[in-house]
């Protein structure tokens, strides 16, 4: 099979140029676009020489389409008002769209099911094997440990403009489906003064950020005299993009669809 072509969305940033560092580093890709918003300083650029993996031809554009209608997939770290517009150009050039975007919102969820109609999408809040598989964990946990307390702490970069963390949900989502219980009605986000008592069956969040922190996430699962401590620590966005590579790989060929990491890696849904 011919390599698979593929364009970089956001290919300026640091999850951009890790994407292309992964693209030049993967047997069975090449990069084949990359583009950032417009007005960037780094349109123009050569993608390679930005990401440290040297000049390779491919320069840095604003307009996504035609790089996407000539493309076999585009991987997309960028903002969910982004993110959308892209499903939307994968959706009619009919590929594969790889997302690692987080902090989307209902509505951009709609868009996102729409565009999947004709477009693979592979979406998760986090991209790793390593985080995907605590999720795993975290929901037998739940689901074994039915009384037990669960709170969730993330901490990242001061750069990160979107809180709880898109993989602190998913944690919290894992522990709610195995409590066949909603998040949105059990999470608690914010404690501050006088709270009162933990309410029975809620799923705490803990959001920390500063420094370079590439992304700490655990969950502990606290019961009378004992608790159970799960956790990931990413040190390296390389994680991330090479397991978007091989969620792109994956994809290729699949019938049109939303689809989730636990797919792509053969995890229990």
């Amino acid at each position: 099979m011919a390599e698979m072509r593929l364009v970089v969305a956001g290919a300026a940033g640091r999850m951009g140029q890790a994407l292309v560092r992964a693209i030049a580093e993967t047997p069975g890709t090449t990069l084949a676009g990359a583009f950032e918003r417009p007005g960037s300083p780094s349109i123009g650029a050569d993608a390679g020489v930005l990401a440290g993996v040297g000049e390779n031809g491919v320069v840095i554009g604003d307009d996504p389409l035609p790089l996407i209608a000539r493309a076999d997939g585009v991987l997309d770290f960028t903002a969910p008002a982004a993110s959308v517009e892209t499903a939307g150009l994968a959706a009619q050039a009919r590929i594969v769209h790889v997302i690692g975007t987080t902090g989307m919102g209902a509505g951009d969820e709609e868009r996102l099911l729409a565009a999947a109609r004709h477009a693979v999408i592979v979406r998760s809040g986090n991209m790793s094997l390593g985080v995907n598989l605590l999720a795993v964990l975290v929901e037998q946990a739940a689901r074994a440990l039915a009384d037990f307390d669960v709170e969730i702490m993330e901490m990242h970069h001061r750069h990160k403009v979107d809180a709880p963390s898109g993989t602190a949900l998913m944690l919290g989502e894992a522990a709610a489906a195995a409590r066949n219980v909603r998040l949105g009605e059990h999470a608690v986000r914010v404690r501050d003064g006088h709270t009162g008592p933990r309410p029975d069956g809620a799923i705490g969040f803990a959001t920390l950020r500063g420094g370079s922190v590439v992304g700490d996430h655990t969950v502990t699962l606290a019961g009378e005299g004992e608790r159970v401590v799960l956790a990931h620590l990413a040190q390296d966005r390389s994680i991330f993009a090479r397991g978007a590579l091989k969620a792109a790989l994956w994809a290729r060929g699949r019938k049109p669809g939303l689809y989730s990491m636990r797919d792509v890696l053969g995890l229990p849904a």
